[in-house]
C-alpha cells in the first residue's frame, strides 16, 4: 500500500536526529520520520490529512479567512510552501493560492511543492505534496485567477503560518 511504501522510505537510514539542509528544497527542514513519529508530532486530524491523504471539512480551516502577511509552511517539516501574497478567496471552502513559494512564471522546479496525478476525486485531478516530506497538502486546479490560472486548494491543517515582521493584516483580492 502507499502507507507501507512511505513507512519503508522513512526507514532508509537517511534520517538524522538534527535538522538538515534538504536536497529537495532551499529551506532548512525537519528530517523525514517514521510513521510513529508523525503520530506523536501531529494531531489526529493533521495525521489523517497529511499522511493518509484526507481532506478537512470545507469552511472549517483556520487559514480560510486568514489575512496576515507572511508565509505558510508545511505542518510536518516546516518547509515554506505558500506566500500570503499568493493567497486569495476562491469561495470553495479551503485556503487558495495562485502559486507555490519559489515558483517563477509557472516554473515550479524551485518550489517547495510537487504535483502528482490523482484520480481519487472521481475524475483526473492533481494532488499537491510537500517536496521535502511528501505530506499531502491538497489539490491544484486550472480554474484560478490571472496571471497563473491556478487554484491551489490547500487544507489548513496541513499548514502552519509564520508572520512577516512589521506588516499588518490585509484582506486579499476577491476573485
Amino acid at each position: 500500500t502507499r502507507l507501507t511504501a512511505w513507512i519503508s522510505r522513512g526507514k532508509t537510514g537517511e534520517n538524522s536526529p538534527r535538522r538538515k539542509q534538504s536536497r529537495r528544497s532551499e529551506c532548512t527542514c525537519l528530517p523525514l520520520n517514521p510513521t510513529t513519529d508523525w503520530q506523536k508530532k501531529l494531531t489526529p486530524e493533521q495525521y489523517v490529512v497529511t499522511r493518509e491523504k484526507g481532506t478537512e471539512v470545507p469552511f472549517s480551516g483556520i487559514y480560510l479567512n486568514h489575512y496576515e502577511v507572511g508565509m505558510y509552511h508545511c505542518v510536518c517539516c516546516e518547509a515554506p510552501l505558500f506566500s500570503s501574497e499568493a493567497k486569495y478567496d476562491s469561495g470553495t471552502g479551503w485556503p487558495a493560492f495562485k502559486e507555490a513559494h519559489g515558483t517563477w512564471e509557472r516554473d515550479e522546479s524551485h518550489a517547495s511543492v510537487i504535483r502528482r496525478p490523482d484520480n481519487s476525486l472521481g475524475s483526473a485531478g492533481t494532488e499537491v505534496l510537500c517536496k521535502n516530506c511528501d505530506s499531502h497538502l491538497g489539490h491544484v486546479f486550472d480554474d484560478g485567477p490571472d496571471p497563473t490560472g491556478q487554484r491551489f486548494c490547500i487544507n489548513s491543517v496541513a499548514l502552519t503560518f509564520k508572520p512577516r515582521e512589521n506588516n499588518k493584516p490585509e484582506k486579499p483580492e476577491e476573485n
